[in-house]
């Protein structure tokens, strides 16, 4: 088993399975003991402020915010810088605990021994 996941997710409400399976997939890891970082890119960067997470909703899927938070409680969860930017979302507008960070950042992640990289 990896000792760490690294998971980037692209999609938000605008592809709601695949944006569920990413943070169900992270809350899993997290809570088994792997080490987790999640990246938010694309629609997915929506989900760094407050409240938006809540706002989405899938039918027998665990609540965004609760994967989240179970995400946070065990790993580290990163906006990308420019989704940030297009977006004009300051590391100020941002829930506790999360960064923004860029590629550099992004790459030197993947490419440490024993991760395994994720993309939804």
């Amino acid at each position: 088993m990896a000792k760490k996941l690294v998971i980037k997710v692209t999609a938000g409400a605008d592809a709601p399975e695949r944006c569920s399976q990413a943070f169900t997939v992270a809350a899993v890891a997290a809570a088994s003991g792997v080490e987790v970082s999640l990246w938010l890119t694309g629609e997915s960067s929506w989900f760094a402020l407050p409240g938006r997470a809540a706002e989405f909703e899938l039918p027998h899927a665990a609540p965004l915010p609760d994967l989240i938070g179970s995400v946070q409680a065990a790993g580290r969860i990163t906006l990308c810088t420019q989704c940030a930017a297009r977006r004009e979302i300051t590391e100020g507008d941002l829930i506790e605990g999360v960064r923004i960070a860029g590629a550099q950042v992004f790459l030197s992640e993947i490419m440490e021994d024993g991760v395994q990289a994720l993309v939804y």
